[in-house]
């Protein structure tokens, strides 16, 4: 795998030379080679980094802080644990540079008004009846 930088579908991207990558033993499962092996990868990037547009860098800023890491052991080899470092850095930033619509605001239906005004009155019904009886009844 060629050192290249990483790009997103929304314009964002970091130049290989911002991306700091460190390695450890994964641990857990796997024995011998899991705990001599240095094959979990983690990727770490400061957000001032990212290029891009600035709308979408200042949403990176506000939503994840001053640097964004992800770490990965899920494969036996260094390799496959970094090109799933890579994937997941990329929908982290995108999904923390989403614009999300805004959401209209909508008035309850003729029919949501009458069941709830009929779970009420049922509920009132139950509840009346557990009253002690009067005197009249």
């Amino acid at each position: 795998m060629a050192d290249t930088s990483l790009r997103t579908e929304n314009g964002l991207w970091v130049p290989a030379a911002d991306m700091e990558w460190s390695y450890s033993t994964s641990g857990g499962p796997g024995g011998q080679h899991a705990n001599r092996a240095s094959t979990r990868a983690t990727l770490s990037i400061r957000v001032a980094a990212v290029r891009g547009p600035a709308d979408l860098c200042a949403r990176l800023a506000r939503n994840l802080g001053p640097a964004v890491r992800v770490s990965v052991a899920a494969h036996r080899s260094q390799y496959r644990n970094r090109e799933a470092c890579l994937v997941r850095m990329v929908e982290k930033l995108e999904s923390a540079s989403r614009v999300l619509p805004s959401r209209t605001s909508t008035a309850p239906s003729l029919a949501s008004r009458r069941a709830r005004l009929d779970a009420k009155r049922r509920l009132g019904r139950k509840k009346s009846l557990r009253r002690r009886p009067t005197e009249e009844e």
